[in-house]
């Protein structure tokens, strides 16, 4: 498990239905970000500080990156043709870091909000989102996932979480159990979340985040947008990191082009000493899903 992994939250705009121009700015803020990793230490920063803005291990994109959160099927990618998968390997290998995101895809006739994490060997993982929101008609678009994987990147394990996933927790609940050392024998170190999260509904946002990350006991990752969609709805971002206390981690910030990019660090040895201390996983309720 690697001791610090490095994470950058890439919180900005989304051009409306325009998947060329969003992977072009993406383009530009990963060259921006990631082609310093060789450079020198900044003068007046701290190794830390150099550390978490210049060797970023995973990046996150927003829900739906390359269009907004748009019902618009006619913008789906076949998953076996998909050019946006393809893009994300070349920028993966390109820069050596993992990078994960959502957007529309089709597969065997079916359209699905599909979550990718690409891995610089090009190898990736999926995960399609289960709780569809209604009242914007999701569910009537697409169809949910079934299935919650777990996926493991550099010894840590990440459960990743779509948009209004956020509201249900039992689906995301942590089946955690650690070993002597703290060191998870079962369930997940981190809990995912991209979104197209309105501001109308931050109080939500900023109340789940540190609640999921407490009944957990895990960090809890949250990347939103901003601005403003086709539809004249308005993001507020408020993209965070929390800790399993729920306390919200630093970050490093820079911007660029309208983007923020939020960049943190989390210790494994800060995790494991929280879950051998306070062990509050053993007294887990059981239940099964159905």
């Amino acid at each position: 498990m690697k001791p610090l992994l490095y994470i950058s939250l890439l919180q900005g705009n989304l051009f409306w239905e325009n998947p060329i121009q969003n992977k072009k700015h993406f383009e530009k803020i990963f060259s921006s970000l990631l082609t310093n990793n060789q450079s020198q230490k900044l003068p007046n920063s701290n190794i830390e500080d150099f550390d978490r803005t210049n060797n970023t291990d995973i990046v996150v994109l927003p829900e739906m990156f390359t269009t907004g959160f748009t019902m618009n099927i006619d913008l789906a990618e076949n998953f076996k043709q998909s050019s946006t998968l393809n893009w994300l390997k070349e920028q993966t290998k390109k820069y050596d870091i993992a990078i994960t995101g959502s957007i529309i895809i089709e597969e065997n006739n079916k359209f699905y909000n599909r979550l990718f994490f690409v891995e610089p060997n090009g190898d990736f993982q999926t995960y399609d989102k289960k709780h569809l929101f209604r009242m914007a008609g999701e569910h009537k678009v697409f169809s949910a996932g079934k299935q919650l994987p777990i996926f493991e990147y550099k010894g840590w394990k990440i459960c990743p979480q779509i948009c209004y996933d956020l509201r249900f927790p039992v689906f995301s609940r942590n089946d955690l159990m650690v070993d002597e050392n703290g060191i998870a024998t079962s369930g997940y170190d981190i809990l995912l979340y991209v979104a197209n999260f309105p501001a109308a509904r931050k109080l939500a946002w900023n109340s789940l985040l540190p609640a999921r990350a407490i009944e957990n006991s895990c960090y809890c990752v949250g990347l939103n947008r901003i601005g403003k969609d086709g539809k004249e709805i308005e993001y507020n971002g408020d993209s965070a990191i929390y800790t399993p206390k729920g306390e919200k981690l630093n970050s490093i910030t820079k911007e660029f082009e309208n983007t923020q990019i939020l960049s943190y660090s989390v210790s494994a040895m800060d995790l494991q000493d929280y879950r051998k201390k306070f062990a509050v996983y053993l007294d887990n309720d059981t239940f099964e899903l159905k």
